[in-house]
């Protein structure tokens, strides 16, 4: 056997693990999971309302290992998540209100993203079930802290329409990446794991600038202040 065929033999054997029914299975079910996390960290409500009204119209079809999901498009879960949905998008509009109701949500988004990977993967088993729920909560929480503190620096400037913009940009983005998800779920796998590394790498330096900051202010005020008497002492 030549040395050339030896050397691509591995590289077949990993790709036709790659193509195999259950590797394609499990990269579907990860992306899905990623997706759905991404787009209720950005509009929880409009996540629930946007995958009740395609369940309800028969717009999207469920595999058969996420039906527990077609208890969206129950009347009452439409009606509320309608309501709250609104409530939010008046809301985001609003420089400052946006950011106490991100305030408000910075729990309620991800713990939303989670019930709604607990509820879509039910029937699986329990340590998957928990695992694939833990990844929907924390790329929620990743997404949800991006834009919150995103929103939170555009409220500095005092014109509304860059505000406007981005509130308006997380409209189109929370339903375009349920779309894409449920058409093309191996692309945004690709693009959520893009912005999970940037999230990290960002983060971290957020982290160290946080901590030298606060070293330069215990320095600053763990000095003795030249108070006048210590200062006359110091003449004596």
């Amino acid at each position: 056997m030549s040395p050339a065929r030896r050397s691509s033999e591995p590289r077949a054997l990993i790709l036709r693990i790659l193509l195999s029914d259950s590797a394609v299975d499990a990269l579907t079910t990860l992306a899905t999971t990623m997706g759905l996390g991404f787009a209720a960290g950005l509009r929880l409500y409009a996540t629930i309302l946007g995958l009740g009204l395609a369940l309800r119209f028969q717009l999207l079809q469920l595999p058969e290992a996420m039906r527990e999901l077609e208890i969206l498009a129950h009347p009452l879960v439409l009606a509320g998540a309608g309501l709250a949905y609104v409530i939010e998008f008046i809301s985001d509009k609003i420089p400052w209100v946006d950011s106490i109701w991100d305030a408000i949500h910075t729990v309620i988004r991800p713990a939303g993203a989670a019930v709604l990977a607990s509820t879509a993967f039910a029937t699986l088993d329990p340590l998957t079930k928990w695992m694939l729920v833990l990844l929907c909560g924390g790329v929620a929480l990743s997404a949800h802290t991006t834009k919150a503190a995103t929103r939170l620096a555009v409220n500095q400037s005092p014109e509304p329409f860059s505000n406007w913009g981005l509130s308006l940009l997380g409209d189109f983005t929370a339903p375009a990446i349920l779309l894409l998800t449920a058409t093309h779920p191996l692309i945004v796998l690709g693009l959520i794991l893009i912005f999970l590394i940037t999230f990290i790498w960002l983060f971290s330096r957020l982290l160290r600038w946080i901590r030298s900051g606060l070293a330069r202010w215990r320095a600053r005020f763990s000095q003795p202040e030249n108070t006048p008497g210590a200062f006359s002492e110091s003449r004596r």
